[in-house]
Order: C-alpha cells, then sequence, then structure tokens
C-alpha cells in the first residue's frame, strides 16, 4: 500500500534487483490467519538481533496485520533506519541472515524492499520522516477500529484479486482509489479531534489571518452579491470575511468538527455543511460564482476529481481561487532529493497535531488546472499585511522573504458548463 502513483511497466523493471517477475495471473488470496502476527513477531526478533540500535522503528503493516481481513500470505514489515540510501550500513548484515535485496526505488521514499529468508515477507525499508510509515498506520488502525471498512476494503480487495495481472504491482496500484477513499475519512476524523485548538490557531496566527485570507480575498475580487463556495471552510474564518464583503457564502469541509465551530462561531453569516470535495458535490451545475479552496488541495494526491467538481459548479467565466504550500518551500524544508517526485509528507500543524499532505512540482499544480478545463489568470506570491509586523515582527520577515505558499486565480472559459 504506498501513496505513488501506478506504476508503467519500465519502472516496476527498473526498481526491481534483477528482473521483475511476471504474474501473468490473478491474485491468491488467503483467509486471515491468526499465526501472522506471530511470524512477524518472530521476524522482528531476528532484524533487531541483526540491525540492533540501527532499528528506528519496526512494525507490522499490510493486510496481515489487520485481524479478520483477506491477504496474500505474505507478512509485510516496515523499518526505519538511519539512511536507507546508504546502504553498507545495514544491506551487508541483512543479506547474511539470509534477506534478499529485490527492490532499490532511491527517488522514491528511499525506499528499498528485502524477501525473508525462510518466511514470505517483505520487508520496505525507508528513513526517517518518509511519508509511508504514517499512512502505513493509519490504514491499518482505520482498518482494526472500523468493521465497515475492513469490509469494504475486502471486497475490493476481492473483486480486483478475481482479474488476471501482468505483475503483482499492478494489482497493487488498482487497490489506491479505495485504500484513498479509506484513509479520507481517517484523516477527517482526527482533524475532528483537534477542531477547537485549529479554530483557535487560525483565529490568531499571522500566517492565516494576515497572509493567506488577506491573500485569497485580494484574489476572488468584488464578491457583493455573489455566491461563493468555500472548500475546505475549517472554521468558517475566511467564510466570515467574505460573507463580509456581501457575498452568500457556503463554506464546506469533510470535517463534521470543524463545521460544527464553524456553525458555532459564524453561522449567522454563512452556511456550512459537511462535504468531501474528492466525491460529487450536491450543488447543481453552474451554482456558484466563485470557488474558494484556501490550503486545501494539497492534502489531495490527485486533484482531477476535485478540479472537475469544481469547474462542474462553477458558472461559466467563474472564478477559481486557491492557495497551497510553495513547492519549493516543501522541497527544501523536508530535505527531499528528486523535486519532481509527488510525495506524502507528514508535519504537525498546529503544533502537536499530525497532518498529511502531499508535495508535487510547480509543473504538475499548473497541468492539473489545465487539464481541468480551467484558465490561470493570475500567479501570486503575496506579501503579508502590514498588521503582520505588529502581531509577530519575527515571522512577519519569514514572510517577507522565503517562500511560504501560493497563490492561483483561475477562470473558467464562457461557455457550456460541463456535466
Amino acid at each position: 500500500m504506498t501513496g505513488q502513483e501506478a506504476l508503467s511497466d519500465d519502472k516496476i523493471q527498473g526498481a526491481w534487483v534483477g528482473e521483475a517477475p511476471k504474474l501473468n495471473s490473478t491474485i491468491t488470496l488467503a483467509g486471515y490467519d491468526p499465526q501472522w502476527p506471530r511470524l512477524f513477531d518472530r521476524e522482528a526478533e531476528r532484524i533487531r538481533r541483526v540491525l540492533g540500535d540501527r532499528v528506528l522503528v519496526l512494525e507490522h503493516v499490510g493486510s496481515t496485520s489487520v485481524p479478520g481481513l483477506c491477504a496474500k500470505p505474505i507478512i509485510d514489515v516496515l523499518l526505519e533506519v538511519p539512511d536507507s540510501d546508504d546502504e553498507d550500513a545495514y544491506v551487508p548484515d541483512l543479506e547474511a541472515a539470509g534477506y534478499r535485496l529485490t527492490i532499490r526505488e532511491p527517488d522514491w521514499e528511499k525506499h528499498r524492499m528485502f524477501k525473508g529468508p525462510d518466511t514470505n515477507v517483505n520487508l520496505h525499508v525507508y528513513s526517517p520522516g518518509n511519508g509511508q510509515t504514517p499512512r502505513y498506520r493509519l490504514f491499518r488502525d482505520r482498518l482494526r477500529s472500523h468493521p465497515e471498512e475492513l469490509e469494504l476494503y475486502a471486497a475490493k480487495k476481492r473483486e480486483l484479486a478475481a482479474r488476471t495481472w501482468k505483475y503483482v504491482q499492478n494489482y497493487a496500484d488498482a487497490k489506491t482509489e479505495v485504500v484513498e477513499e479509506i484513509l479520507g475519512r481517517a484523516r477527517a476524523e482526527q482533524y475532528d479531534g483537534h477542531s477547537e485548538a485549529y479554530a483557535e490557531h487560525a483565529e490568531k496566527s499571522v500566517t492565516n489571518a494576515c497572509y493567506d485570507r488577506p491573500a485569497i480575498v485580494d484574489l476572488a475580487g468584488d464578491v457583493e452579491g455573489q455566491r461563493v463556495l468555500d472548500v475546505g471552510c475549517a472554521a468558517g474564518h475566511l467564510s466570515a470575511l467574505l460573507a463580509g464583503r456581501g457575498a452568500d457564502v457556503l463554506g464546506v469541509d469533510a470535517s463534521a468538527g470543524m463545521i460544527a465551530v464553524a456553525r458555532r462561531k459564524f453561522g449567522a453569516v454563512a452556511r456550512f455543511e459537511v462535504a468531501d470535495v474528492t466525491r460529487p458535490l450536491s450543488a447543481a451545475s453552474g451554482s456558484f460564482d466563485v470557488i474558494t479552496a484556501s490550503l486545501v488541495l494539497h492534502y489531495l494526491e490527485d486533484w482531477g476529481p476535485a478540479l472537475a467538481e469544481f469547474r462542474r459548479v462553477l458558472k461559466p467565466g467563474g472564478v477559481l481561487v486557491f492557495s497551497v504550500h510553495h513547492p519549493g518551500e516543501d522541497w527544501r524544508w523536508f530535505g527531499k532529493e528528486n523535486y519532481f517526485e509527488v510525495e506524502l509528507l507528514e508535519d504537525e500543524f498546529p503544533p502537536g497535531n499530525v497532518v498529511r499532505f502531499y508535495r508535487r512540482p510547480l509543473s504538475r499544480t499548473f497541468q492539473a488546472v489545465r487539464d481541468a478545463g480551467f484558465a490561470v489568470d493570475r500567479l501570486v506570491e503575496p506579501m503579508p499585511v502590514p498588521e503582520a509586523e505588529a502581531a509577530d515582527p519575527k515571522w512577519a520577515a519569514n514572510l517577507r522573504t522565503k517562500p511560504r505558499f501560493l497563490y492561483f486565480r483561475a477562470v473558467s472559459p464562457a461557455g457550456r458548463v460541463p456535466g
């Protein structure tokens, strides 16, 4: 279970050490076996004995780690070492213990995979700060605690397993849609838990109050008398600002907790509803003059469905204004080697609350907007408003001198409304 894009045959072959084995058959799934956790424990003991304090994280992940879930009878093990690119520091010792390096992906999360010496094991090795460790944990724990999610995933696995696949990786890639759907609900539930803390932070944060919201409002322009859809409205601060400028605002967010806070704080000036932008919206085609999406899209791996819905519900000539993490900043801040990768990252925002989002190069952002049929009208790297200096001089200086967020104003061409 990974967050990378579906791999071509050439990329599958390129990742393997040696020839990638072809399947050209269906996938065999086994019913849950209570021996699987014991097999993991045995493997974990062996790895710790071999690597000692080089083991930073070692966990049972994948379908065999979820009681009651059907699975390929292969034990997935997640291992973090100080630097998975430094193969000399751990590969010889693992090989001496019988593990065999089969996959090397230095440009994707510094990933390596080994097969086990005497048990059917996929040992996935990463460095600290990779995007896959939190993804594996969140998905595993969601399936363990939500029987309906487990059944949904099991049904999709059985459906896909019955098809013929050239490579096992093709089957894994085909599960991405249902995996992302389940992860989306898991993340929304996480956000529900810190709705109040986020609302307080967003209200006072210099980045939000003196940088992001003013930039969005400026790009939205004159909204008096216009219908505005505020996507990912969170606690409703931007929705309230737009309503204060005379707009008829509907704020939507996937988090029921956030929507509850928004209704309590700003329900007198704007409407708020729970909605997941990865799914079709309930609004009719051509319903809105303006859509705002403040710091939302980088939480989505695939922007296509959301942007297509934005285009559908906008009137011809309608405006989409959105902000995302600056691609140069994410690449620099997280110390990634390949700027051109789309990668899942993990951070804390506000401090103490783990959030996960995707970084991508600027070219991919432009391509997604273009593919959805929008024309980019303005691209802005804004400055904080003057009030930022009094609120927090140090942070205001950071915002004036370093890339933080990137802002787009895109127009839906006049003509027939899609859908």
